[in-house]
């Protein structure tokens, strides 16, 4: 009889082994569905941090509209009609502008906050003066006749981008003789959009080899400050109370200082640094086209094309980035979530406790709601203290439920331990740039080594 019974008790212990290896690998695949199905909120997350985001720039560009834009001072600019012969010996007319011999402009920037609803807007108010001279023999000396040009049309004209943020009446000091400026430009001058004031033949053509000029304004506007080199030699001094100026453009300061009371910085740019010359000629003729006359205009469009290229200037915007931070973070969450099941199965397995799929999914909510918690404690505080925060409140939570599922606090506070180091490690790739890349490969590696050196201590035949 006992012959007999022997062989099917052998059977049954092979199938109580074979469920429990059969339980394993089916808890495995249940883990790894729920880290699929975490990344389900993690996609809500990150269109919830998009839509913030663009929130706050509806907000900025709002405040700017009603406050004013960007600014790109061009100029100033004198601006000569004359008259000359087509080759069918018809009489067209043409535009000749001078650019500035020496251009100095020196001014200082003064940056406040605007708030609107949570968010808060950078702008500024300036004030800047332009001194230089523009060369009478360059005036007379091209290959225009003189008595072609028509100086009594003679403009100066000022390129400002938005003119909502003239402050007061700007003034202009020709030669020691003050002149007032009107709104608006010529039209056939290589700036479209500014204030501009009539020069007299007398006030133009003096004894003297150069005339000298100096306008004071008063500015105001948001984001940034740019400027066009037109004089031969282009010098500009800018200071401002903005601690984080970021210098942008075609040239960088030749100095520059940055501090906790703002910035200093200089620009000195020479006219062979640019892609256009000192006289630029804009001819206007008309010819017959099916629809009727057409009007054409030849170099003052590519000078003003090459003017554009070459503006610079400073971004005065403080770095709102905590939206572009926590995206950066959200791309780590499945990291963090990967590795905190991980953990949570290894635990599971060396201290023989179970973890039921609930509470597995508990956890990697749990891991989702620190995302919200950061980026909705941000817009309040900054993105490094709401870090901080969100960091403490989601491994305490973590934390003490491990206590409550395992039973053993020391497990559980290790758990807790890791994954805070993990945030820690996540915050200090998310402030690297150009490291970045290398540091988070260096990091990954080590993780994925540490997984494989306790994995293999479980023997995944028999639980």
């Amino acid at each position: 009889m006992n012959e007999q019974t022997a062989p099917p008790q052998k059977e049954n212990n092979s199938r109580k082994g074979l469920n429990k290896q059969d339980t394993l690998v089916l808890k495995i695949i249940l883990i790894a569905f729920l880290i699929a199905l975490s990344f389900i909120p993690m996609s809500m997350i990150r269109g919830l941090i998009s839509e913030r985001e663009q929130t706050a720039n509806e907000a900025a560009k709002e405040v700017q509209q009603k406050w004013s834009g960007s600014q790109t001072l061009v100029g100033p600019v004198l601006t000569i009609p004359y008259k000359y012969q087509d080759e069918k010996g018809e009489t067209q007319n043409g535009y000749i502008n001078y650019l500035p011999e020496n251009l100095h402009i020196s001014g200082n920037i003064n940056t406040q906050e605007l708030k609107r609803g949570l968010y808060e807007i950078v702008v500024y108010n300036s004030t800047l003066e332009l001194k230089g001279t523009f060369s009478i023999k360059d005036l007379i000396g091209n290959d225009i006749p003189i008595n072609n040009l028509l100086f009594e049309q003679t403009t100066l004209n000022i390129g400002l981008s938005d003119l909502r943020g003239i402050n007061e009446q700007a003034t202009l000091e020709w030669n020691g003789q003050k002149i007032d400026f009107t709104p608006g430009v010529d039209s056939h001058s290589i700036v479209s959009s500014g204030i501009s004031t009539k020069i007299t033949p007398q006030q133009l053509l003096t004894n003297d080899s150069v005339v000298h000029f100096i306008v004071k304004l008063k500015l105001k506007g948001s984001e940034s400050m740019q400027f066009a080199p037109l004089g031969k030699t282009t010098r500009i001094q800018l200071t401002s109370n903005c601690k984080t100026p970021s210098f942008t453009g075609a040239f960088l300061p030749s100095e520059r200082e940055v501090s906790n009371d703002g910035f200093s910085s200089q620009w000195e740019i020479l006219e062979f640094n640019r892609n256009y010359s000192q006289i630029i000629k804009g001819t206007h003729r008309q010819i017959n086209t099916p629809d009727g006359y057409t009007i054409l205009d030849s170099g003052l469009r590519y000078a003003s094309e090459a003017i554009a290229q070459s503006s610079f200037g400073v971004n005065l915007l403080f770095p709102v980035d905590q939206y572009q931070k926590s995206m950066r973070s959200a791309k780590y969450a499945f990291l963090i979530i990967i590795l905190t099941f991980v953990v949570s199965f290894f635990v599971e397995i060396f201290q023989k406790k179970n973890i039921h799929p609930v509470q597995y999914l508990l956890i990697g909510l749990a891991l989702c709601l620190f995302y919200t918690l950061l980026v909705s404690t941000s817009e309040h505080i900054g993105f490094t203290p709401a870090y901080i925060i969100s960091a403490l409140m989601t491994t305490s939570l973590i934390t003490f439920y491990m206590i409550g599922i395992l039973k053993i606090k020391k497990t559980a506070f290790t758990i807790g331990g890791l994954l805070a180091c993990l945030y820690a490690y996540i915050f200090f790739l998310i402030q690297l740039e150009t490291y970045a890349l290398l540091v988070g490969s260096i990091g990954l590696f080590v993780i994925l080594a540490i997984i494989m050196y306790f994995s293999q201590k479980i023997n995944w035949y028999n639980n």
